[in-house]
């Protein structure tokens, strides 16, 4: 099994940054790709960024230019840099594994999750 322990969230206001880390620890040897997904009260949980090991990289439309999703393999961490946050980014923020490697962007396709953060940006 693979524990995923997200932390950093928290409240900022509008234009702000925060930097959410996930650290990955167990039977990390098969997960080939990680991500971040978001789930706002009332809606769907929906993807924001993924990348794998071999250097592939996603972002949802909606934070391209303003998010940033980073690796630190040596400390099986991912991180996820917010900047230029908007009230629309106010979520529980999720981290998740694959064990594929290809770059997923269904919550489907992702085999471990997190507990989640809360991101609250203030207008």
């Amino acid at each position: 099994q693979v524990q995923l322990v997200e932390s950093g969230g928290g409240l900022v206001q509008a234009g702000g940054s925060l930097r959410l880390s996930c650290a990955a620890s167990g039977r990390t040897g098969n997960v080939y790709a990680m991500g971040w997904f978001r789930q706002a009260p009332g809606k769907e949980r929906e993807f924001v960024a993924a990348l794998n090991w071999s250097g592939g990289i996603n972002y949802a439309d909606s934070v391209k230019g303003r998010f940033t999703i980073s690796r630190d393999s040596a400390k099986r961490t991912v991180y996820l840099q917010m900047t230029s946050l908007k009230p629309e980014d106010t979520a529980v923020y999720y981290c998740a594994a694959r064990r594929g490697g290809n770059i997923a962007t269904m919550n489907r396709e992702f085999d471990y999750w997190g507990q989640g953060t809360q991101v609250t940006v203030s207008s």
